[in-house]
């Protein structure tokens, strides 16, 4: 079994290729988008999906992209809705290409996944692209009730728990379960290896909210407190109006309503107050436990295991 390094690196040499040809400005917005890097999770995780069964087939290579592809039209767009300045450190397209160029630059980056999918087998290709259809429909979803949750005064956790394993987490979990079709796992051990993605996913979106508050910004390479500036509910803001006096609340409405100042700053004093941040920490370790209790479950040789708990340890601990 290959460690997540080694095969980010062979994946990496697969798309680092040309996706698009010299030509219109949207081609140039996508290569440099695409040249940002990034972890590229998820695409390896389908890569290691497919591993825990059986070797890598050509096959997940072709959705493995297809992935990043996809993956790399959300964050586009995600951007372009949020107002984001950053990404990884560096200009985001919209602000560098304007918004119209940057919302055709996306949807070409869409097409370009299933040019992909379209490569893969008959024998797998239907559960594959039904699959694939479904989780592009549910991440739609999620960052819809993601961007109603700005208009709402209060969101309940059950709420936004429900939002992140839309935005985010089914994306993981269906990388790895296509990953495992491709590779001939029975049903109930893709299920089970869909679970483990989906949990390990919410695990990861704390961790991803913690950081946007509490991370190293050089290291994080997004802007400091993004989320707060844009109003959005989070698990750290969810938890503190839950669980805060009535004047937290009110001081919360407050900076919520403010454009300047300190806002950043006075919020996270008082998610610390709350103890918010503690809470976080404590949260994502709850949700690595079940994911990992779910990968334990699967019907194959514990060392074929090794490399998906060693990379699930590995995200929801990262600093960036």
């Amino acid at each position: 079994m290959q460690s997540f390094e080694l095969l980010s690196q062979k994946f990496a040499l697969q798309f680092d290729q040309p996706h698009f040809p010299p030509g219109p400005s949207i081609y140039e917005a996508n290569d440099y988008f695409l040249k940002m890097g990034g972890k590229r999770v998820r695409p390896v995780l389908c890569l290691m999906g497919n591993e825990l069964f059986d070797e890598i087939k050509p096959d997940a290579m072709h959705v493995a992209v297809a992935i990043e592809l996809f993956h790399n039209f959300t964050l586009i767009h995600d951007d372009i809705m949020d107002k984001a300045p950053l990404r990884r450190g560096v200009e985001t397209v919209h602000k560098k290409f304007g918004d119209n160029t940057a919302l055709l630059a996306g949807d070409v980056m869409l097409v370009a996944a299933y040019d992909y999918l379209n490569k893969v087998n008959n024998t797998y290709l239907h559960r594959v692209m039904n699959l694939f259809n479904q989780t592009a429909r549910q991440v739609c979803e999620g960052q819809q009730l993601d961007m109603d949750f700005e208009n709402k005064e209060a969101v309940a956790f059950d709420e936004y728990l429900k939002m992140i394993e839309l935005k985010t987490s089914v994306l993981l979990a269906a990388s790895l379960k296509m990953g495992s079709i491709l590779g001939g796992a029975g049903e109930r051990n893709q299920n089970l290896l869909y679970e483990f993605g989906k949990k390990l996913g919410i695990a990861f979106q704390v961790q991803d909210d913690y950081l946007d508050a509490f991370g190293d910004p050089e290291k994080f390479g997004k802007q400091l407190g993004g989320d707060i500036l844009s109003n959005k509910k989070t698990f750290l803001l969810i938890y503190t109006m839950e669980s805060g006096s009535s004047n937290v609340k009110k001081e919360l409405a407050k900076l919520a309503g403010s454009n300047g100042g300190d806002k950043v700053g006075k919020t996270l004093q008082v998610f610390r107050d709350v103890k918010a941040d503690q809470w976080a920490l404590q949260l994502k370790e709850k949700y690595l436990e079940e994911a990992l209790a779910h990968l334990e479950d699967i019907a194959v040789l514990s060392k074929r295991k090794e490399p998906l708990k060693e990379l699930a340890e590995f995200l929801v601990k990262r600093d960036h």
